[in-house]
């Protein structure tokens, strides 16, 4: 049996095939403060930083990784797996051939309960270390609600430095995109 090679296809539009397979799994995976509205995305596929990337495997649409990348790193913000194909380890090759030769940086909520207990277990796995320091970020939408999060790196932890530049990045860039107008969140307590 040969291995099928994942594909990682970048929309430029919301006109691009897969793009409404893309947003409905966007939408199902991921609680809305988590979340931009499909608006924002016509504004983002223009940023040189940014690319929504539709992952496909033998020609069918699998899973979406959205990802920003910075001179010092790359930041996954959304990574998921269509419903069908969850439990077939494709999560585990997607993020392992995105992070090739690369220093990636991802965010989880804290491992409170069994769910995200497991989650910070799976990117353990991959090789992604948990991060000291307390990160508070935004939501992305109104109501905001910040709330503590876990940065998770790779390969290797952040130095305070790489944590700063990464919470600036976030707040100065990303949230660009989201509804937030002076934005004082993401910050290293």
């Amino acid at each position: 049996m040969t291995s099928s090679e994942l594909r990682f296809i970048p929309f430029a539009s919301r006109r691009d095939k897969g793009w409404n397979e893309a947003w409905k799994l966007y939408e199902s995976s991921f609680p809305a403060c988590e979340r931009w509205d499909e608006a924002a995305y016509d504004r983002a596929f223009a940023d040189p930083a940014f690319t929504a990337d539709g992952v496909w495997l033998d020609g069918e649409f699998v899973g979406l990784l959205f990802h920003w990348t910075h001179d010092a790193f790359d930041y996954v913000e959304h990574l998921a797996v269509s419903p069908l194909r969850r439990g077939q380890s494709l999560g585990s090759r997607i993020l392992d051939a995105f992070c090739q030769g690369r220093r990636v940086i991802l965010e989880i909520d804290p491992p409170e309960d069994e769910i995200s207990i497991r989650r910070l277990h799976f990117y353990q796995r991959l090789g992604f270390a948990a991060n000291p320091h307390d990160y508070i970020h935004p939501s992305f939408r109104r109501p905001f609600h910040p709330h503590r999060l876990v940065l998770m790196s790779r390969p290797g932890t952040l130095s305070d430095g790489e944590a700063r530049r990464f919470a600036d990045f976030i707040r100065e860039h990303v949230l660009r995109y989201s509804e937030h107008e002076h934005p004082d969140l993401p910050r290293i307590e």
